[in-house]
């Protein structure tokens, strides 16, 4: 009886539901600890973590909602979120909000959200109906590449110009969906080589156009920043679009590109005399973080780097982990989207048709893809780039929108359940 009534309440596969219950755990520790600098300017030690609590209750309700919905009503809401994606976007180009100069925000009835989070999960959806609805007995029809490539010249260039991390994180993870749903190599062979020309010629324009932000004190403890440009007296003030001519819109992000670039390319060994803690704040003191941790960490609350990272509870929240659990906390961290992704494939493997399948995983591909990302910035292997750690960072669209992916991976795995439980029945007849 005691099972049943659980089962009823955790619908799904019980593997994606720990792994979940363990994020959410983990990221409620972190955001506490690690919104040092959001406590201290709202005077509460409690409500920033309160507020993220809210934030992940809603992407739970969003969640349990999702994971009831039948798989083959994510296909029929395909063409709505297309265009809704498309119109999110275009308005946020024009008349969005900016944040630490990039506008990514856009308000509806008081509520702010990120178009480009809705997108991601929609191309992901597009993609897998393309590869699902394209499959022949020898892979996918070689239509299939142009249609997911038309899909993806209106809507990947809008994220991209205001943010080329998750523009790129996309790309990877469609790519990959197209290696899953066997797209021609042939094809897929002259779409890489396109791609690492079209990189070598954005990183060409950034290299030339750009300016170095390094040189601008106003910038030099900034990475991602969440809060609103002068914010510091509680007055939120939006930049609208407006302000710019296309031009800018379109290259006023690779300034920020620029410094990026020559920050992570002129990294090097520099004795703890000389490191300049004024400038780049964050990786110096995420990188003390890391060094100060030790095997078992400092212990969850106890981080002394917070203070000092700007970014501590959104951006850098893995050096926090790492600081206060050590190396085998931040292994456990790792384990845990690791887990997440075989899961979701032998999610893929027990479904009987293609759609169900390339979307479990691509949407695990997204979430796990991000969550590396992440991760490299706050060791220092890849630039900063802005990308929060899913489940983990505190966030507000991210975080909802990211359990919504968690939902449709388990109404997957529900409807997959199913069918095996049905073949089993069978086969016993």
């Amino acid at each position: 009886m005691i099972n049943k009534t659980l089962d009823n309440i955790f619908k799904g596969d019980k593997g994606i539901w720990m792994v979940f219950f363990f994020l959410c755990v983990i990221s409620v520790i972190e955001v506490y600890s690690a919104s040092a600098q959001l406590t201290y300017k709202g005077g509460s030690y409690t409500a920033p973590v309160i507020k993220h609590i809210f934030l992940l209750a809603v992407g739970i309700f969003f969640m349990v909602v999702t994971l009831n919905v039948k798989c083959k009503y994510f296909k029929m809401a395909t063409p709505f979120m297309l265009v809704v994606s498309l119109i999110t976007l275009l308005w946020v180009f024009v008349a969005g909000a900016s944040t630490n100069g990039a506008q990514r925000w856009i308000s509806i009835v008081g509520i702010q959200f990120q178009p480009s989070e809705i997108a991601k999960g929609t191309m992901v959806l597009a993609t897998a109906q393309i590869l699902s609805a394209l499959q022949t007995e020898d892979g996918a029809d070689k239509m299939a590449f142009k249609y997911i490539l038309t899909v993806c010249f209106f809507i990947v260039p809008l994220i991209m110009v205001e943010n080329l991390s998750t523009a790129l994180l996309l790309c990877i993870v469609i790519f990959m969906m197209m290696l899953l749903g066997r797209v021609p190599m042939r094809q897929l062979g002259k779409l890489l080589g396109f791609a690492v020309l079209s990189v070598a010629l954005v990183v060409g324009a950034v290299m030339t156009f750009g300016k170095d932000e390094a040189q601008k004190p106003e910038s030099q403890t900034l990475t991602e920043q969440v809060a609103k440009p002068n914010d510091v007296n509680g007055t939120n003030i939006e930049e609208k679009a407006e302000d710019k001519n296309v031009v800018e819109k379109v290259f006023h992000r690779f300034d920020t590109w620029k410094s990026r670039i020559n920050k992570f390319l002129a990294h090097k060994d520099v004795a703890p005399k000389d490191i300049d803690l004024d400038k780049d704040a964050q990786v110096a003191h995420a990188n003390i973080a890391i060094a100060s941790s030790n095997i078992t960490g400092k212990g969850p609350g106890n981080s002394e780097e917070r203070d000092f990272v700007s970014q501590a509870f959104s951006d850098f929240i893995y050096a926090i982990i790492i600081e206060e659990m050590g190396i085998v906390g931040a292994a456990g961290v790792a384990m845990l989207y690791i887990i997440l992704l075989f899961r979701t494939g032998r999610i893929a493997s027990k479904c009987e048709n293609n759609f169900p399948a390339l979307f479990a995983m691509g949407l695990a591909l997204l979430l796990v893809t991000q969550a590396l990302f992440n991760m490299c910035v706050a060791v220092g292997i890849v630039p900063v780039t802005g990308q929060p750690l899913p489940l983990i960072s505190k966030g507000g669209t991210s975080t909802i929108i990211n359990c919504v992916y968690i939902g449709a991976i388990l109404s997957i795995s529900r409807s997959a359940q199913r069918k095996q439980e049905i073949i089993a029945d069978t086969t016993e007849a």
